[in-house]
């Protein structure tokens, strides 16, 4: 639509009026609006608009100068906002909504509470007790903590008789400082801390030396000097992404040890909250954003303990005070016993014997845990699980071949929080949980790190990230997480690590992006340094990801919305920004081929079988890497016909994001279904085939295979209610299949032993 004018803003004013600056009440929601659309000039023509409705629009920022100087209420829900400070030109704001604006979180809700000094009410809650706390008392202590910074550690580094240069260099050194090392309140509020430190320093700064003031402090997430440094992003990445590098290996030891000093003490619990927004089944139809399925809830600041308070009993939010230096190993992770299991959300639910009987299968059910809920309710039917990975084991010799041994622990996600689940026992180990944030994907990796006494020794290292856009990387032994990498501005779809290289990991994005990390190793203090590696540029939304078992430092297949890609991600080149290399065809409905469809499904069998999945026309194809992709072809973006070996028989449904998984040791391919169920497909007795095979055909290239096995979801019983319309999001089992974990849309995490 073209831009807002005078006739628009008259015709959609409440009631009608003939002049602009007659208008107390205007609504312009639905019309796709962008930021560009609101012109300052016009604006500034409403003097007296008092209730402004903005919501159901594409803004994703505040011009600074729209100059509404008599503004009341303001409604911005479903936007894409992505920073709230230049709300501050809105000084007599009392109300304001900005639910289901996926970028925004708890850090936001306290700016805003700090900038507009009569705001009272915020998502529908009152917030005046926790705001004049913010205002005041929290003010008040970190004023005291930068004070007593300077006078610690920079007073005695200024001479007398100083420079302009000198005190430039100082300030620059000491904002630095002064945001890494004061920390004060939860983790979840640190960067809503950074950001008022920053602001404390400056103005310290005003008054002590007579340094200029930024009256207008950039958003917390810019980068300082430094970190643009160390990014290797290209100009046009930096531009748009500025500032979403991980912080310094300093950053992160400060926040996590001090703001982790009493974890022991408490049980973590979270508050209640509603359904979190953004969710990979949009549709069945391609988009190219994440599009949420229902509103956005409050981040409810209302029921967000004062920061003292916080520090003498059990936060609400999980997140624990610093009380003075504590023991850098205070639980993050929260150790679930059986014991408690009805306390931290751990439903196990029995499964009812179907009527069918269950004598040919080859896997019988062990456990139905109910371990992601919202808030820990036993009633929450709804939060989706799904993503799940084996622990690796630690043991050398032969412990590490899979056929002989591998761990029964399995990291599982979903929701707000992470999990750990011994198979066997049905027990939740550990549980993870970041407020706001809705998991998507879990990544093992194993790291020698340098323990206290200059020993080094093995560690896992568990990798989660999902809505927000941020890597959280948990050390699971020592129960916290240590670090986290700001990979993307828009929710991370699919995270995996390389098998050669024990650091890198690559993070496949909604902001059409896979990225390539270089996650460090912390050292005895946990200080870690993360560097951005590679750029990889997709055409659409990246789903699955997945390394080249011959050639895993060279090439990297991916399954996106709109199909199967290929990159060349080999460091030696000096390009770190990089186009596909080729893109795969597959048959399409009606036999032509087609690169346009959605692939959801990814893995590899062996080192040259390819199972992908194409929710489109809900089929399973096997085709073979090595027949398909000439290595030596030219050029960048060819189109290839993928070579396929078989089709896998499944359901019919067009379903998306059910996606596979594969166990090589076994042959085994696993994918679920809309209706519960787990497909099995034995392809031992095929393998061999095709590997031997001359040209570019197969025997069973015309063939569809069907399952060995189908596992039919079990009549699960809640509260009297039997359990329907489950989608199994993802099936897992371990390398030597003694275990298949499922996950699904009904928050049910179902446990099989092979028989």
């Amino acid at each position: 639509m073209s831009k807002i004018t005078t006739e628009l803003l008259l015709e959609r004013a409440v009631p009608r009026s003939t002049r602009l600056r007659k208008i107390e009440t205007l609504n312009l929601s639905k019309l796709q609006l962008k930021t560009g659309d609101l012109d300052p000039r016009l604006f500034s023509r409403l003097r007296h608009l008092q209730k402004l409705d903005l919501s159901d629009n594409l803004l994703d920022k505040f011009p600074n100068s729209l100059t509404l100087p008599d503004l009341r209420v303001l409604n911005c829900n479903n936007n894409k906002l992505e920073d709230v400070t230049a709300l501050k030109q809105f000084p007599l704001l009392e109300e304001l909504t900005y639910e289901n604006n996926v970028y925004l979180t708890l850090n936001d809700d306290y700016k805003v509470m700090f900038l507009l000094q009569n705001l009272r009410l915020l998502n529908g809650k009152d917030i005046t007790k926790l705001a004049k706390h913010v205002r005041h008392v929290n003010s008040r202590k970190l004023t005291s903590k930068v004070t007593a910074h300077w006078e610690k550690f920079f007073r005695d580094q200024l001479p007398e008789k100083y420079t302009a240069e000198q005190v430039k260099s100082i300030k620059k050194k000491f904002l630095k400082s002064v945001q890494t090392n004061v920390v004060y309140g939860p983790s979840s509020l640190s960067e809503f801390t950074r950001w008022r430190v920053k602001m404390i320093a400056e103005e310290f700064l005003a008054c002590s030396l007579g340094l200029e003031l930024n009256s207008d402090p950039e958003p917390e997430e810019k980068m300082d000097e430094n970190e643009e440094e160390e990014s290797t992003e290209s100009p046009r990445e930096d531009a748009e992404d500025k500032g979403q590098v991980t912080a310094t290996a300093r950053k992160r030891k400060r926040n996590c040890s001090k703001t982790r000093s009493r974890k022991k003490r408490s049980k973590p619990q979270v508050a209640p909250e509603k359904e979190a927004v953004v969710n990979p089944r949009k549709s069945r139809h391609v988009q190219d954003e994440p599009a949420p399925q229902k509103p956005r809830p409050s981040n409810q600041p209302a029921k967000e303990a004062p920061p003292e308070q916080e520090a003498e009993e059990t936060p609400k939010n999980g997140e624990q005070l610093p009380k003075g230096q504590s023991n850098r190993r205070s639980r993050q992770l929260t150790g679930e016993q059986k014991s408690q299991e009805q306390d931290n959300g751990v439903v196990t639910l029995n499964p009812v014997k179907s009527s069918k009987g269950k004598e040919d299968v080859s896997a019988e059910p062990l456990h139905f845990l109910q371990c992601h809920s919202k808030g820990n309710s036993h009633e929450d039917f709804k939060t989706q699980l799904w993503s799940c990975v084996f622990e690796p084991l630690l043991d050398s010799g032969a412990r590490k071949d899979p056929i002989v041994n591998s761990s029964r622990t399995v990291a599982t996600c979903g929701g707000e929080s992470v999990c750990l689940i011994d198979c066997e026992t049905g027990t939740v180990l550990k549980k993870y949980k970041v407020a706001a944030e809705e998991f998507f994907s879990v990544a093992w990796t194993t790291l020698t790190m340098v323990v206290s006494d200059s020993r080094k020794k093995s560690h896992n290292i568990l990798a989660a990230a999902g809505r927000r856009g941020i890597v959280k990387l948990i050390h699971v032994a020592a129960d916290f997480c240590y670090g986290e990498i700001k990979a993307h501005k828009k929710p991370i779809a699919t995270v995996c690590f390389s098998p050669t290289r024990e650091t890198h990991l690559f993070t496949a994005s909604y902001d059409k992006r896979i990225a390539l990390w270089d996650i460090g190793i912390p050292d005895s203090d946990y200080n870690f340094k993360a560097s951005q590696l590679l750029v990889l540029e997709v055409l659409s939304i990246p789903l699955r990801i997945a390394l080249v078992p011959t050639c895993p430092d060279q090439y990297l297949l991916a399954g996106c919305e709109g199909g199967c890609f290929v990159w060349n991600i080999k460091l030696d080149k000096e390009q770190k920004t990089r186009p596909f290399e080729a893109t795969f065809q597959f048959p399409d409905e009606d036999g032509s081929l087609t690169t346009l469809h959605r692939v959801d499904g990814l893995a590899f069998l062996n080192d040259d079988v390819v199972v992908s999945k194409s929710s489109k026309p809900g089929c399973i194809y096997l085709w073979s890497w090595s027949r398909s992709f000439d290595t030596k072809g030219k050029g960048c973006q060819r189109t290839i016909a993928a070579v396929i070996l078989a089709e896998l028989e499944w359901s019919t449904t067009d379903m998306s994001y059910l996606t596979l998984s594969t166990c090589p040791a076994k042959d085994y391919v696993f994918c679920g279904d809309e209706k519960g169920s787990v497909w099995m497909y034995n392809l031992s007795s095929y393998t061999t085939a095709w590997s031997s095979a001359k040209g570019k055909r197969s025997p069973f290239q015309e063939k569809r295979i069907p399952p060995a096995q189908i596992l039919q979801w079990p009549e699960l019983r809640a509260n009297g209610e039997q359990l329907t319309e489950v989608l199994v999001n993802n099936v897992v089992s371990d390398p030597a299949f003694t275990y298949l974990v499922v996950l699904t849309s009904v928050n049910i995490t179902a446990i099989w032993k092979k028989s």
